[in-house]
Formats: C-alpha cells, sequence, structure tokens
C-alpha cells in the first residue's frame, strides 16, 4: 500500500489539539492498514521518527434520517506518538 493512501486526514479536535502539546498526533487512516505501515507513512510524509503509533477502530452510532436509520462506514484513527524535539505543522503559521 502506497504511504499515501494510508494517511487519511489529519483529526483536528479540542482534545487531539492537546495531544499534539505533548508530541501526539492523530489521523485517519485506511481500514486495511497496520501500525508498521502507518509509521512508515507518517515518517515518509512528514520526516519525522515515529516511537510508537496506538491504533482505534471506529463504530458508528446510527442516525435517524427521516424514517428511516443509517450508519455511516466505521473507520480506523492512529495516534502517533514523535520523538521529543519532533513536532508535524497542521495548520500554516503554527
Amino acid at each position: 500500500m502506497n504511504p499515501f493512501e494510508v494517511l487519511r486526514r489529519p483529526i483536528v479536535t479540542e482534545k487531539s489539539t492537546l495531544l499534539q502539546e505533548r508530541g501526539r498526533y492523530v489521523f485517519q487512516v485506511a481500514r486495511s492498514a497496520n501500525k508498521v505501515q502507518i509509521k512508515e507513512a507518517v515518517e515518509g510524509a512528514f520526516n519525522v521518527k515515529v516511537v510508537a503509533v496506538n491504533i482505534v477502530n471506529l463504530r458508528t452510532k446510527p442516525k435517524r434520517m427521516g424514517t428511516r436509520m443509517v450508519e455511516a462506514r466505521p473507520w480506523k484513527k492512529a495516534v502517533v506518538t514523535l520523538k521529543p524535539g519532533d513536532k508535524i505543522v497542521i495548520f500554516e503559521g503554527a
């Protein structure tokens, strides 16, 4: 799998922004990706050293659309811990 197919998008929430201060970054990743592929993709895309990768498989809650119930696709989230001193700039000017 191509490293740029592994990382889908960064997750930017209040909690993930607080984690960035401790050198942890959160990404939505491909469902078929494993920890080794995620580590190689982050190191290749951002030129940083990854210390640890934690993965969470997320299910979705059913949502009501009129009279019927629908569910979005489940997705995978990765929390990547970088070597102290390394950082990823997600926002311009940050």
